[in-house]
This record gives C-alpha cells, structure tokens and sequence, in this order.
C-alpha cells in the first residue's frame, strides 16, 4: 500500500459512511481514479433506488465512463471498501478497469449479511443445474440479429 492508495480508500470509507447515514443501501464506497484523480465515485443505494445492481462499484463505474465520455476504463484504478461481487467484478471486467483495491473480504461481508458465496457457487453451475429456470427460445432469429449486428455500419466493438 501506498500513500495514494490509502488516500483512495479513505475516501471510499467516507463514501460507504455517507450511505449509511443516508439508510441508502449496505456498507459499501468506491471511487474509479484515473491519472490520480477520481472520476467516478458512490456508495450502495440499492435501497434509495429499489435497484439490486446500484452497488457502490457499479454506481461508481456509471459515473466514471459518464466523466470519462468512455465506456472503456483502462488506466483505471477501482478502490472499493469491500471485494466486489460477481456482478461488479463482471463490471469491472467489461470497463477494462486495469487494477482493482479493496477493503474487506466476501467473507467478512456474510458475516455481516451480504452473503454472495451462494451465488458464486451457481455460476460455476451449467444453466440446468442452476436454481433459476433458465430456457433458450428463438435461438435463430437471435442468432439473425447477431449477424446484422456484424455487418451494421455502426458496430463498435467493445
């Protein structure tokens, strides 16, 4: 850890405080840095928004590729009070987020609470196997848009 690492995740600390004072959501803060400075900031509103992916990470990300004007975050540093989830590590993955700095361990988040061990565990499951009905329709003409996505002038890959 360096100077700026731990100034990073005092601030993310000051943000995961802020949202339990604000009844927002769970005990979370992240800030997205770039070139030493923070372009995306938040904490867990996942209760104040009704929303289940308004953790702190991906708030945070939102804000940084809004800032940014880029969905890709490379050169990016995420500090976050706690190790992410599997949806904000995807998250974090899909931004190119290049280092990630955490505070607290999943498992110092269950026990507390905020268990994600289960959900961990049905990923590594195939879709049958899965608690979730999960049922693939229409795979063709799914198949179809795909293809038109490929030969669309306005594809961009990312």
């Amino acid at each position: 850890m360096n100077d700026q690492d731990d100034y990073f995740m005092h601030q993310a600390l000051a943000l995961a405080q802020r949202g339990i004072e604000l009844g927002d959501g769970g005990p979370f803060g992240a800030v997205v840095v770039v070139d030493g400075r923070i372009v995306g900031q938040a904490w867990n509103r996942v209760v104040r928004l009704n929303d289940p992916t308004a953790h702190a990470e991906m708030l945070a990300i939102r804000s940084a590729c809004e800032t940014t004007g880029s969905f890709h975050l490379s050169n990016a540093s995420l500090y976050t009070t706690c190790e992410p989830c599997p949806m904000c590590l995807g998250a974090t993955y899909w931004a190119r987020i290049d280092n990630l700095i955490y505070g607290a361990t999943a498992e110092d988040a269950n026990a507390i609470g905020f268990n994600d061990q289960w959900m961990k565990a049905e990923l590594k499951k195939p879709f049958e196997k899965q608690k979730i009905h999960v049922n693939q329709i229409l795979h063709d003409k799914c198949v179809q848009v795909l293809r038109q996505w490929c030969n669309s002038e306005k594809r961009l890959d990312y």
